[in-house]
């Protein structure tokens, strides 16, 4: 159904049962369950999907080690329930990552939960190996059961140097243990949406879309993209727009006396570094470190390139945040002092990102105290008033299982039965997963005509609906693009398909071009032209749309215009090299 068919029955029918304003991974989440209840859901965000703190997430999938220092046991124990079911759920997003902690002291850290469970509030001091080994043990025994990876170990000094030289040499010993990473969050959240999409009729979705309050109970609804209005009646509000939470209700109840906020986020920046002598060092392990003020600090391999990050800044409006300068240096100085021998030149800074945590409102002076658990609660707007479910806090983790909470609590409110699980239930293109990959990834490159390694490529992106990808590719005459590995055929089929409305919906979280610093000048116009002509924009249109693109890439991520164009060079010299060698 496209937005025009969406507004037209809206038009005739505003009644909605739920609607559910922001479609991050908590919004996204809770629109598929509902949906596949049978529920008559409408998702709204006024930007893109998973386009906020959903796509600025530190791209880990954990049970949250040092949140047992806080003393959320129960947190950690869902935490770890829900990253072993993503685990088997989106096994072509999700995958194990062995995670190494240099540490620098034995018994330094004891004292941080006593601290936390007094109510105290200073800095905790460096977590030592006694500290290390006691939340480990606790990891290991709430995960027993499932056993979905090894148990921790520890190596003394010598043996960690050995095995990672480029590590601190003031380091005493290390403790490796394995959590899980997510590849394409932004991805996996279009995968829900679909998945909620494909249970009916009843279950719609739109981006790019604000609701205003007309009247008790009745909103208006624009599109952004068409203009088009339509006025909705919905019996309950879901307000899952995360770091937003307490302006939505503010225009939600415009008349009510302002209430105590429910949010009190803060902000987390990360770089994409392209270095190979920072890859190597890492040997296929996140180093999961402390920095020397007792900030925890994490880099991965991601995608061929290094994530590291992050920073915990306090903000008071989501809307504007981005990485800025002290932060990149902060990053760096946390980077110099884990692996002391390691430059990183400014241009190795392939890519940058930020986005708010939606953590609940807090007075804590530390912000790494705030309690990282969630939880909902239903405002009241008074007679004829729509009542508002807020999802308030949160980790990208529990997805799941905070969408379960918010749609039973949902589901109570309007007498309605639970009818279908979703913690076993697969996930976009984790569904009918093979136990064989290159068996699969063969059958199907067999039936279409394209080569084993195109496949390969389609497989990593989408999982199982690489098969439909691929039969579309199939289907008809197929260009390379700047970049090889995308296709014409590829670019259309997501346009189509997922909701692209503009040009950074393709780059920045359709496909992972920008945030692997992949994406040149060439490509994006490439990517434009297809783009323009799927949608019919006029030369005008064409020229705003290049002209946003190119400003949220500079100002929120770091990669400005003469950046791109020096990747057209770099990516010619490397065809032509490749052309010599071949």
């Amino acid at each position: 159904m496209n937005r025009e068919e969406i507004f037209n029955g809206l038009a005739e029918s505003p009644k909605v049962d739920v609607c559910v304003l922001g479609g991050g991974i908590n919004g996204l989440s809770v629109f598929r369950e509902l949906a596949l209840q049978g529920v008559n859901v409408l998702l709204v965000d006024k930007h893109d999907y998973c386009s906020g703190a959903s796509a600025a997430l530190s791209r880990m999938v954990h049970g949250g080690l040092r949140y047992l220092e806080n003393g959320e046991f129960s947190l950690v124990r869902e935490s770890l329930v829900e990253r072993d079911r993503l685990l088997k759920n989106a096994p072509h997003y999700v995958a194990p990552l062995p995670t190494t902690v240099p540490i620098f002291d034995l018994f330094s850290g004891l004292a941080n939960g006593a601290v936390r469970f007094l109510g105290l509030t200073r800095r905790p001091s460096r977590r030592g190996a006694v500290a290390v080994k006691m939340g480990l043990g606790i990891y290991d025994f709430l995960t027993r059961k499932r056993a979905l990876m090894p148990r921790h170990a520890f190596r003394g000094r010598r043996a960690t140097l050995s095995r990672w030289p480029a590590l601190n040499p003031q380091i005493k010993s290390s403790a490796t243990y394995y959590d899980a990473w997510v590849s394409q969050p932004e991805r996996l959240g279009v995968e829900l949406l679909k998945d909620g999409l494909a249970a009916g009729a009843h279950a719609l979705a739109l981006n790019y879309s604000d609701v205003t309050r007309v009247a008790p109970g009745r909103y208006e609804l624009k599109d952004q993209v068409t203009g088009a209005v339509a006025e909705i009646e919905p019996t309950l509000i879901v307000n899952a727009t995360g770091g937003w939470i307490d302006i939505a209700n503010g225009a939600l109840f415009p008349r009510a006396p302002k209430p105590a906020p429910l949010m009190g986020g803060t902000k987390g920046s990360h770089l994409i570094i392209d270095n190979a002598a920072l890859m190597q060092a890492l040997d296929g392990h996140m180093i999961y470190y402390e920095n020397e003020d007792g900030r925890i600090c994490i880099l991965f391999p991601y995608l061929g390139k290094v994530l590291v990050g992050s920073t915990d800044i306090r903000v008071d409006d989501p809307e504007t945040v981005r990485c800025e300068p002290d932060e990149r240096d902060y990053i760096l100085q946390s980077l110099a002092f884990v692996l002391p021998d390691i430059r990183i030149r400014p241009e190795e800074i392939v890519f940058q990102f930020s986005g708010v945590r939606p953590l609940p409102a807090s007075e804590d002076s530390f912000t790494g105290r705030i309690p990282r658990d969630h939880f909902c609660t239903f405002v009241e707007g008074g007679e004829n008033e729509s009542p508002v479910l807020c999802m308030i806090g949160g980790k990208w983790t529990t997805f799941r299982s905070f969408g379960e909470l918010a749609a039973d609590l949902a589901l109570n409110r309007l007498g309605r039965p639970r009818l279908v699980s979703t913690g076993d239930r697969a996930i976009g293109g984790g569904q009918h997963f093979p136990s064989d990959r290159q068996a699969w990834i063969h059958d199907v490159a067999a039936a279409t005509g394209l080569s084993r390694g195109r496949m390969h490529t389609l497989f990593s992106r989408y999982g199982t609906h690489a098969s439909l990808m691929a039969d579309f590719i199939a289907a008809g005459p197929d260009e390379v693009l700047p970049h090889p590995g995308y296709s014409t055929r590829e670019l259309r089929f997501l346009i189509r398909n997922e909701a692209v409305e503009h040009l950074d919906d393709l780059l920045l979280r359709r496909t992972t071009l920008a945030i692997t610093g992949e994406l040149s000048l060439d490509m994006a116009d490439a990517v434009l032209a297809l783009l323009a002509v799927e949608r019919h924009w006029q030369p005008a249109r064409v020229a705003a749309e290049r002209k946003r693109f190119l400003t949220i890439l500079a100002e929120r991520h770091g990669v400005d215009e003469e950046t791109l164009s020096a990747r057209n060079e770099q990516r010619s010299a490397l065809c032509e090299t490749t052309a010599r060698s071949g």
